[in-house]
């Protein structure tokens, strides 16, 4: 299994980007696929999750201005950012949680940076 991320970019604060989260198996298997963010010196953090329910959950600091969202056919998760701002600028990764047996396994995308300036 795989998780391939991409939409970082470089923008005003203020602005928007999109983050896409494409797996290469059903996002049904996974139990949440989350996005997480990691800025420089500073612990990786959770973002927002989206379950295979459908439930999403926000960190406080981007409720109201970031929306997960999925695309079934696709097998993708998108991560909407909106009113962007300059501490928002981290590395963001995607995470899938994947049940196996009585386990659960983390899979990891690659990253992609989003950088907000001022």
């Amino acid at each position: 299994v795989q998780l391939q991320a991409s939409g970082g970019g470089l923008v005003q604060a203020g602005g928007s980007l999109t983050l896409s989260c494409a797996a290469s198996a059903s996002i049904f298997r996974f139990n949440a696929v989350a996005w997480y963010r990691q800025a420089p010196g500073k612990q990786r953090e959770l973002v927002a999750n989206i379950t295979s329910g459908g439930s999403t959950n926000y960190a406080d600091s981007v409720k109201g201005r970031f929306t997960i969202s999925r695309d079934n056919a696709k097998n993708t998760v998108y991560l909407q950012m909106n009113s962007l701002k300059p501490e928002d600028t981290a590395v963001y990764y995607c995470n899938g949680r994947l049940p196996v047996g009585a386990y659960e396994y983390h899979y990891w995308g690659q990253g992609t940076q989003v950088t907000v300036s001022s």
